[in-house]
């Protein structure tokens, strides 16, 4: 499991520009939550309905690791 962990340590640091723990672990549910969401999209639909604060959470979620890598992909152009 530490080849994993390097891997997804090497993954947040490309995507995000570093890989904190809490870092990491965002990455971690978001990949996950996005396979998820890709290949059963009905699985998603229903734990929203079950969980619609943890859909927000998710939301919030998503959108910070999307500011996160334009961040560092804006930083890394110039």
């Amino acid at each position: 499991m530490d080849q994993f962990e390097a891997l997804l340590e090497k993954y947040s640091e490309l995507l995000v520009g570093e890989s904190s723990d809490e870092t990491k672990e965002k990455v971690k549910a978001w990949a996950l939550y996005s396979h998820i969401a890709k290949s059963m999209p009905a699985l998603i639909n229903h734990w929203t309905g079950l969980y619609p604060k943890a859909r927000e959470e998710m939301k919030q979620m998503i959108n910070e690791i999307k500011q996160l890598n334009e961040q560092h992909r804006n930083s890394a152009q110039k």
